[in-house]
């Protein structure tokens, strides 16, 4: 779906679907020099990492096993509860594995700090965080990310998976969302 196909919801286009393919692109290469012959697996955040995840995948120069975690901290508003719940864990046993967590967005940093604590808990050999998006001025808990496509402004977005109640996921780009939509 097309930014042109919801304008009244939007306010802006922050990141275009060029930039973000642009993006990810040079990310992956990033990552596999750092990872070469090394023992990766890739853990997505369910749901608004899919985008990421599968786009990134596909700028890898090579194969790269991939695992889901499903948490909730958000409900339906637009700010992190800091409450975190496991919906769905991984499959795969992390002992010795390096782990790269990939998100679509660092907004408070409460839950990645959580999941991150909780990877690392169960003795991998490394737990990195690759995200598309960082909201800075939003951060409640220091995280260090290893690799960040863009910093964002504190505004609510949508798009390339990102959501407001499970809308606006398949918007190519990403948006800052309409008050009106969900005051």
């Amino acid at each position: 779906m097309d930014a042109s196909d919801m304008q009244e919801d939007l306010v802006e286009v922050l990141i275009t679907e060029e930039q973000i393919q642009t993006r990810l692109a040079e990310l992956a290469k990033e990552v596999w020099e750092h990872y070469e012959g090394e023992d990766l697996l890739l853990v997505g955040v369910l749901k608004g990492a899919v985008m990421v995840m599968a786009d990134f995948m596909r700028h890898l120069p090579g194969s790269a096993p991939m695992d889901w975690m499903a948490v909730s901290s958000y409900g339906s508003g637009t700010k992190s509860s800091g409450v975190v719940r496991i919906l769905k864990d991984l499959d795969a046993d992390i002992t010795d594995k390096h782990v790269l967590i990939v998100e679509d967005i660092i907004d408070s940093g409460l839950t990645l700090s959580w999941i991150r604590a909780n990877l690392e808990s169960r003795s991998p050999a490394s737990v990195e965080i690759l995200t598309l998006l960082r909201k800075p001025d939003a951060a409640k808990v220091e995280i260090d990310t290893r690799w960040t496509g863009f910093d964002i402004a504190n505004e609510f977005v949508v798009g390339y998976g990102l959501d407001y109640a499970e809308g606006y996921r398949n918007l190519r780009d990403v948006a800052t969302l309409a008050p009106h939509v969900y005051s």
